[in-house]
């Protein structure tokens, strides 16, 4: 699934292509696509067409796009595979198109949702004053968002009474890390994904963030992390940090710190990928 560098170049592009243009149609080519929109593909269509899309914007692995003078805003859940393109009126569909999104002005492009599974889909929802879609509301700010509060994260973090991994995947405390930048950010910090959260020093809660800003940066100007063609920005580009992660899918590699083999352990339904030797468990009480 994709995490906040994947989804950050995907608002990009759609920043570049879509922003401020007028809907003129919007065509519904598969239900599951529009299925968290409860009033249905006829509804979401006809509250788009002639509006103008305001700047897209991203708070953690969320994206969405701004009706303009609507209060509204089009929620993009991206899932495990869906794709957000934009492609010339003339290219031919893809074979998993969802949704069909043409403009009255601009370039001779359409938007295009392909979704291979169907897990992801497009929904309209209200906004908070703060211009969230309301669905989110309950989002915590991302490690890039300026507005992030260092000081208020470690003090949640040391109150929750978790292992840290845990706690960066936990979207309502930080959002945007997901389990590749999770396991590259505590293997550049050192530290093992069950260590408790309980007895973090503020230096070492602050090293941490600073290890998943820097990783998630460098994705950033790569374009993302792409292990097959399901992941691409609005162009059908794939990313390349794939080739410069440390920990993520290297088990039985060297370590690149100390030439261990990486291990990999399963956890809540996914994998962790660490150091034995740079990211010692912590101990077990007696």
């Amino acid at each position: 699934m994709p995490e906040l560098p994947e989804v950050e170049v995907v608002r990009r592009g759609l920043a570049r292509w879509v922003a401020h243009r007028t809907v003129a149609d919007v065509e519904v080519l598969h239900p599951r696509a529009i299925r968290r929109h409860l009033a249905g593909a006829e509804d979401f269509a006809h509250r788009l067409k002639g509006r103008r899309i305001g700047e897209p914007s991203r708070r953690g692995k969320y994206l969405w796009l701004p009706v303009e003078d609507s209060g509204t805003a089009v929620l993009a859940h991206l899932g495990m595979s869906g794709q957000l393109l934009v492609q010339p009126h003339t290219a031919p569909d893809e074979k998993h198109l969802r949704i069909r999104v043409r403009f009255a002005e601009g370039p001779d492009t359409e938007l295009r949702f392909v979704d291979q599974r169907t897990f992801g889909g497009l929904s309209l929802h209200d906004t908070t004053p703060d211009g969230l879609p309301d669905v989110i509301a309950h989002i915590a700010r991302d490690p890039l968002d300026p507005l992030f509060d260092e000081e208020s994260f470690h003090r949640a973090l040391r109150r929750k009474r978790t292992t840290i991994k845990r706690a960066l995947l936990d979207q309502s405390l930080i959002s945007g890390v997901g389990n590749i930048y999770a396991d590259e950010a505590l293997w550049r910090a050192r530290i093992h994904y069950e260590r408790p959260t309980a007895n973090f020093t503020r230096p070492r809660t602050l090293e941490l963030l600073g290890h998943a800003r820097d990783v998630m940066n460098a994705a950033l100007a790569v374009g993302g992390t792409s292990f097959d063609s399901l992941y691409v920005n609005v162009n059908g580009e794939s990313g390349y940090f794939d080739r410069s992660l440390d920990a993520y899918g290297r088990e039985g590699l060297p370590c690149r710190r100390c030439a261990t083999p990486m291990r990999r352990r399963a956890w809540m339904n996914r994998s962790s990928y660490f150091c034995p030797r740079c990211q010692r468990p912590p101990r077990v009480s007696s």
